[in-house]
């Protein structure tokens, strides 16, 4: 069974981050399986890079602990480059870049704990899901 191309909103890796207990941090766990494959860019790795680092201090985690998760999630992901901008289109910037990195790399869904913010996505042909349900949505799967 192929995997599903699946990006993950900045807010699940930084929920991942805070605690090991939701599903967010499952997903990131799961990485490694072949169900699903998270995609980037640049510019979201970067974002993914700032506002990870903004729990130093507020989480047990280094500086070094993060940049270890980051360069992981990065070795993982399937990775592309932006060749088009078509701004705005949802109703924050960095949300657009969420998308463009998913229609970039052809992913089946978004994953976010911000479902409205993602409202006209599924022009796309995008689903875009809680993490809680793409958890269910991948056990149904197998």
């Amino acid at each position: 069974m192929k995997p599903w191309r699946v990006v993950l909103d900045t807010n699940v890796v930084v929920a991942a981050l805070r605690s090991d207990g939701g599903a967010s941090y499952r997903i990131l766990m799961m990485l490694d399986e072949d169900s699903f494959q998270i995609c980037l860019t640049v510019s979201l790795a970067m974002e993914y890079e700032a506002a990870s680092m903004r729990l130093v201090g507020e989480t047990p985690l280094s500086r070094h602990d993060i940049e270890d998760v980051l360069d992981y999630l990065c070795s993982q992901a399937l990775r592309r480059k932006v060749h088009f901008l078509w701004r705005p289109f949802l109703s924050d910037a960095d949300d657009d870049m969420v998308l463009e990195a998913a229609v970039a790399s052809g992913a089946k869904y978004i994953v976010t704990h911000n479902i409205r913010d993602f409202a006209g996505a599924e022009e796309f042909g995008i689903r875009i899901l809680q993490p809680g349900a793409f958890l269910a949505a991948l056990r149904r799967r197998r």
